[in-house]
């Protein structure tokens, strides 16, 4: 067993936080086309926690910035730990909701090519296209009617 002394000397564990947007229209759900390890992958419109910021600030961020649709949440599907095979572990935190008003005129983000709307089956097929196996996941928890109230977040104030 290590000791109280190793613990305080290695480098602290941490994870990272992401949001996920779950968005479905006629059957189909709002995703995005990123350049990403050297290949184009599919993913829901995602991205990281940033300082200052509450996990529904930055899933609306994240769609407006990766879709330039304005992004409405309304439940949470569900948290997820995941680690990547480099070593990182992600807590993602996925949330069903709308999207309404599309900018036109605004650019996406870097890395992501389009934003394109996909049925399940699609992203089966393009399994090996997806970014991480929680694409499919969080579409499936949706899919399930997996929904708890956004009140369970609490941001509580900084002194």
């Amino acid at each position: 067993m290590p000791s109280a002394d190793q613990y305080t000397t290695a480098r602290p564990w941490t994870p990272r936080a992401t949001v996920a947007a779950v968005v479905e229209r006629d059957g189909r759900f709002l995703m995005v086309e990123e350049q990403v390890d050297g290949g184009l992958r599919l993913n829901q419109p995602a991205g990281h926690l940033e300082d200052g910021e509450s996990l529904l600030q930055a899933v609306i961020r994240e769609t407006l910035e990766e879709t330039a649709w304005h992004f409405r949440p309304e439940a949470l599907v569900g948290i997820y730990r995941w680690r990547h095979p480099g070593g990182e572990t992600f807590l993602r935190f996925a949330f069903a909701g709308t999207v309404h008003d599309q900018d036109g005129t605004r650019s996406l983000d870097p890395d992501i090519l389009r934003s394109l709307w996909l049925d399940r089956d699609t992203l089966v097929t393009e399994r090996a296209r997806l970014r991480s196996p929680l694409v499919l996941r969080c579409v499936d928890d949706y899919l399930a009617e997996r929904r708890y109230p956004l009140a369970l977040l609490q941001d509580l104030p900084s002194p």
